[in-house]
């Protein structure tokens, strides 16, 4: 175990309670604006101090409210990269790094390892420029070496690319990846974007209001997110409300269907299906659906569609690619939701 967080703060009338640990990974905290993902993060690297509970990094406890323990930031050996950078806006991009090596108290050694890092992260020939005068990408790779350079003990990832324009993303995503291997201990992820946690991360932990919904390996909360609220997260835009008719088969209110599903219904309150996992033509679940809508993306259709009896009821999305709903454009459309693709999910857990 690396890192075990287990803390509880009020903040008015939000309520933070969370529980995790991690080993030697990428854990990624999952959720909307404001359910206290970044509030996590300052916990950790002692910005806030938590009301109550134990934080330990590497066997070392950096706060624990029962020993009334709470190392200072500068104490806790922990790399946080905030969204904006925090760059000191006076100095330069080679005074932010020594800045960042404070720790080595011979000034020589300073000096070395803010060079050796400056040209690790291609800053060499920016070494003397102001963050006002860098890209966003070269703030951002700034910031990285100064928190590097200081040799943290895990690092902390604070929406990495939310300041970015979308086309640097990509590119800076790799960098940052890299950058994560070669740190090669604990690493926590704060984003509320699905593909770039499926991208940087080993572990998900899904949070809503202040608490953990889901938690578990990347690939088992995608294929298995839980609750609805994890669901949407996830990017699944189809879900129901459900009535359970048997052991295997249950009436999607929403839609106005009966599905045979696979899987334990007990504690199931809703049904989910992702868009790419509809299927065209006839086979179980079979349905004849309206076409109302037709959603032209760069690559691909979304097909908004309505269960063909019914009326005043939600619409069923179905993404395909252009040549495909090309090639099909029908109106009305035979599809079938494969039971095995049927995601049964749990009511969130909180709020």
């Amino acid at each position: 175990m690396s890192v075990f967080v287990d803390i509880e703060k009020h903040l008015g009338s939000f309520h933070l309670r969370v529980k995790f640990e991690a080993g030697n990974e990428t854990l990624a905290l999952l959720g909307a604006s404001g359910c206290g993902k970044s509030m996590t993060l300052k916990c950790i690297a002692g910005i806030e101090k938590p009301d109550y509970g134990k934080i330990i990094v590497d066997g070392v406890t950096l706060f624990d409210s029962k020993k009334g323990i709470n190392l200072p930031p500068q104490k806790r050996r922990v790399g946080l990269l905030f969204q904006n950078y925090a760059l000191f806006p006076n100095m330069t991009v080679r005074q932010n790094i020594l800045a960042g090596a404070n720790r080595e108290k011979n000034t020589a050694n300073r000096k070395k390892l803010a060079e050796e890092i400056m040209s690790r992260f291609g800053l060499s020939e920016l070494a003397e420029h102001y963050p006002s005068q860098l890209s966003g990408g070269q703030q951002q790779r700034t910031a990285l070496a100064r928190i590097l350079v200081s040799k943290p003990d895990i690092l902390l990832l604070d929406e990495p690319f939310s300041a970015l324009d979308s086309h640097l993303r990509f590119r800076l995503e790799q960098e940052v990846r890299e950058v994560i291997h070669k740190f090669g201990k604990s690493v926590i992820l704060v984003s509320h974007d699905r593909d770039e946690v499926f991208r940087l991360s080993n572990s998900i932990a899904v949070m809503n209001k202040g608490s953990i919904d889901a938690f578990g390996k990347k690939d088992t909360i995608f294929a298995n997110p839980q609750t609805c609220m994890a669901a949407t997260l996830t990017g699944c835009k189809n879900i129901s409300a459900i009535q359970i008719l048997d052991d295997s088969h249950v009436r999607a209110l929403d839609w106005g269907i009966d599905l045979k599903i696979q899987g334990n219904l007990q504690g199931i309150s809703h049904i989910g299906i992702r868009m790419h996992d509809i299927c065209e033509g006839y086979g179980e679940n079979s349905l004849v659906c309206n076409v109302i809508e037709e959603i032209e993306n760069p690559f691909s259709y979304t097909i908004m569609m309505r269960a063909n009896e019914c009326q005043n009821v939600s619409l069923i999305g179905w993404e395909l690619g252009k040549p495909e709903w090309l090639r099909l454009r029908a109106n009305p459309v035979t599809l079938h939701l494969p039971p095995q693709k049927i995601i049964l999910l749990k009511g969130n857990t909180h709020g």
